[in-house]
């Protein structure tokens, strides 16, 4: 099904068309890269809605069925900033920073019901965001252990694995890629 979930009758027509939801992934686009000093609060309250409330609604929806179920997987792609700060990206950050919060706790909330939430964080994935960073992504680049950018092939596998039986355990954590 294809849907634009930034969009309130989209994220409806979703949660209608999949009662049973066992595996959410969300990820959202990007807020534009402004200095802060420019920022209003127009750009903020695009920020958060973009980059936590609707990532924050669609859990509170599918995390009911998924405790009943005893099973669920939920992975939220985020932002390297959270834990790499970048200039300009203040609007991304602090969005997916709070994302990250909520994540932590709700985690542990729904841990006993075969339940995990976590991030993904596309640190170094040769996407077409980093691509757009220039300097800045050339700053990350440099400081990746093994030398190169990451694959969409190889992010991709990651989260597979997050939303498998195999990964029942790990709760509430970022994996940085």
């Amino acid at each position: 099904m294809a849907a634009d979930l930034s969009q309130a009758v989209d994220r409806q027509a979703v949660s209608a068309a999949c009662v049973d939801i066992d595996i959410l992934v969300t990820n959202a686009g990007w807020p534009p890269s402004i200095p802060f000093a420019q920022l209003g609060t127009t750009h903020w309250q695009a920020a958060l809605e973009q980059n936590l409330l609707v990532a924050v609604e669609l859990i509170q929806t599918v995390l009911p069925g998924m405790v009943n179920r005893r099973f669920g997987r939920i992975v939220n792609i985020t932002l390297v900033s959270v834990r790499s700060l970048a200039t300009n990206l203040e609007l991304s950050t602090a969005a997916r920073m709070a994302l990250t919060g909520f994540v932590s706790s709700v985690s542990r909330e729904v841990a006993q019901h075969n339940v995990a939430i976590n991030n993904l964080v596309p640190g170094t994935i040769m996407t077409d965001r980093l691509r757009e960073l220039g300097p800045v992504a050339e700053t990350f680049i440099a400081s990746v252990p093994a030398g190169r950018v990451g694959t969409p092939v190889e992010f991709s596998a990651a989260c597979a694995f997050l939303c498998s039986e195999a990964a029942g355990f790990i709760r509430g954590s970022e994996f940085i890629y």
